[in-house]
């Protein structure tokens, strides 16, 4: 009795080891391929099979299973040194985003290589490679200006397009190309500083000297107004004053001849208020002198 529980136990010993080696299961995220003796399981008209998500088997032994990530992977490219159509060098640090087109195809390719890189490193060698070969023909045919902000998205639509030709024989897909980071290497910043530096101030001694030609004619233009100006408002003031003195003269001339004594007599008044203005104008003159007629005069007859 004893024997046949043990006989049992090892039957299903045996059959759940079998089983486990005869099922396997692939993943929602995950596609599969089956090579049976080294070469790739095909249909009925001889294409590799694909196997998608779901419970699957295989011959144990005789059967080798190969699993691939079906999402959208991401690589990093490390700085490169990248020189530009000015013949600037600058360094470069960009990341690819792709995905698996073929499993077939991107099986053959990069499994079983002689280096002993496969799979996911042997695609991220061949998407380096290829990558920096595009970025190294784009940048040459580029100012400095246009990497960083003129024509930057051109660029990454270009690198995109040039580097998914260049991996499509690979079995992969590039969906995105972008640059982390563009920057001068650090033995040239102290130079490139000074270049700019130099090349700032230029441009403010230009500024400065076009600013003060500028300040100079509106100057200029505003003294010429000023004379103007005052030439005006004198020409204004003396055309005035002769009306009025016209006028005064008029005035004089009618009093005159209306009152010749009383006219006398305001001139004579103006003529003391033009000689005594301080206390100590001395004037010599004879009491009986007509200049002091009115002093001792003071009926003013008409």
């Amino acid at each position: 009795m004893m024997r046949s529980y043990t006989s049992i136990f090892i039957f299903f010993a045996v059959f759940l080891a079998i089983l486990g080696l005869t099922v396997f299961t692939v993943y929602e995220t995950d596609r599969a391929i089956v090579a049976r003796l080294g070469d790739l399981k095909r249909n009925a008209s001889g294409q590799v099979i694909v196997l998608n998500p779901g419970i699957h088997w295989k011959l144990p032994l005789v059967d080798t299973l190969h699993v691939f990530d079906s999402r959208l992977n991401m690589t990093e490219v490390p700085s490169e040194r990248i020189v530009t159509k000015e013949k600037e060098v600058l360094l470069v640090d960009l990341f690819v985003q792709w995905r698996i087109h073929d499993y077939a195809l991107f099986y053959n390719t990069t499994y079983g290589v002689a280096e002993g890189v496969g799979g996911r490193d042997r695609a991220q060698q061949l998407l380096r490679q290829n990558v920096k070969g595009v970025l190294h023909a784009e940048f040459g045919q580029r100012t400095l200006y246009n990497v960083v902000s003129g024509e930057r998205r051109e660029l990454m639509e270009e690198l995109r397009k040039r580097a998914n030709d260049n991996v499509l024989g690979y079995g992969m897909e590039i969906v995105d190309v972008r640059i982390n980071r563009v920057e001068y290497p650090p033995e040239v910043n102290d130079k490139v500083f000074a270049r700019m530096s130099s090349e700032r101030k230029r441009v403010a001694v230009g500024y400065r000297a076009s600013g003060e030609s500028k300040a100079a004619i509106i100057r200029a233009d505003a003294d010429r107004t000023a004379k103007v100006m005052v030439a005006e408002a004198k020409k204004e003031s003396e055309r005035l004053r002769g009306e009025g003195d016209g006028i005064a003269g008029q005035i004089y001339a009618d009093s005159f001849s209306r009152y010749p004594e009383f006219y006398k007599f305001y001139r004579s008044l103006e003529a003391y208020i033009k000689v005594f203005q301080d206390k100590q104008d001395v004037m010599v003159l004879k009491p009986d002198s007509d200049f002091f007629k009115y002093f001792r005069n003071s009926e003013i007859k008409e």
